[in-house]
């Protein structure tokens, strides 16, 4: 009788890092050692210690443009915003569970009061102020489960433009809670945390960026945001 050859087992050496996989539980050391030896990963967070990839093609309409269109609306305000930083698709060390990539994020710099930092390794650490996403196939996920993470993480203000609803979430923080920033009579919401970044969202969902800059420019020229930048100076 011939002998039967048993397929070779596969051992994982100790030095060997396994690939993230959609579903992993792990915890926020393990995900960024195995995160950090895929290069080819493009993005990849950590939501209530579940890893999520972000596997699928970005279609220009639902993503790419209107991520742009939000990119530059945030990096306008920093750049009249002494003391406030833009960043985009940067990893977050927010908790043990929560390391998410948010499309975009404001924070205020630790030496002129704000409550995130830079680590070591370039990671920015605790909860930016404002984070913003934009969600097309990520509804669902940017809106239940990150909404609860940022929420328990403290960030301050959340945003969601879900572009196939034609939609937007604005929450900002309040006691222990998100409450939804509402529109004012000309369609404009205007930030709790940073004054002066105010927002047509009717501008936003029909991709007018002339008219989400005028906006912008509005909000910038407010009393409001004067008086901002004036405490932020003094905090330093």
């Amino acid at each position: 009788m011939p002998a039967v050859l048993e397929a070779p087992t596969r051992w994982v050496l100790p030095d060997e890092i396994p690939p993230l996989e959609n579903g992993d539980h792990l915890s926020a050391a393990e995900f960024l050692r195995r995160y950090s030896a895929m290069p080819d990963v493009k993005k990849a967070e950590l939501i209530q210690g579940i890893v999520y990839l972000m596997a699928s093609p970005v279609r220009i309409d639902q993503h790419g443009q209107p991520d742009g269109m939000v990119q530059t609306w945030l990096g306008l305000y920093a750049s009249q915003t002494d003391g406030v930083k833009h960043a985009t698709n940067s990893t977050m060390r927010m908790s043990p569970e929560d390391i998410p990539q948010p499309d975009g994020l404001l924070r205020v710099l630790p030496e002129h009061g704000g409550q995130s930092k830079v680590d070591a390794k370039g990671y920015l650490v605790g909860a930016p102020e404002l984070v913003v996403e934009i969600a097309a196939s990520s509804a669902s996920v940017d809106t239940r489960e990150k909404r609860t993470s940022y929420l328990r993480a403290r960030v301050p203000e959340y945003l969601v433009w879900r572009t196939r609803d034609r939609a937007v979430d604005w929450w900002s923080l309040e006691d222990d809670e998100y409450v939804r920033l509402e529109p004012d009579a000309n369609g404009t919401i205007r930030s709790r945390v940073f004054p002066g970044l105010w927002l047509s969202v009717s501008a936003l969902i029909a991709e007018n960026a002339a008219g989400v800059v005028a906006c912008l420019q509005e909000g910038l020229a407010s009393e409001d945001h004067a008086s901002f930048k004036a405490r932020l100076a003094a905090h330093s």
